[in-house]
């Protein structure tokens, strides 16, 4: 059950971050999923121009993760990370 639940949880957050995207596509930037804990934690990877822009903590947390916070009650914090990177 908790299985389904995260499947559907981390569909949720890809719907979500798709109407985030294109913000960050007009930068020359983009961003990957990579996981939705159980916790409601998210962890994604940054990539393009927005891999190494000096702003890309503010982006993170109150571009993404407030927006993902508002549309999604579950989650709890997003996390950007590197690829390969342990969260």
């Amino acid at each position: 059950m908790a299985i389904a639940r995260t499947n559907a949880l981390r569909d949720r957050v890809e719907i979500a971050l798709d109407g985030l995207r294109p913000a960050l596509i007009a930068d020359g930037g983009n961003m990957e999923l990579l996981d939705v804990a159980e916790d409601g934690t998210v962890c994604i990877v940054l990539q393009g121009a927005c891999a190494n822009c000096p702003a890309q903590s503010a982006t993170v947390r109150f571009g993404v993760e407030a927006a993902l916070r508002a549309q999604i009650p579950e989650i709890t914090a997003v996390v950007a990370t590197q690829r390969g990177e342990a969260r």
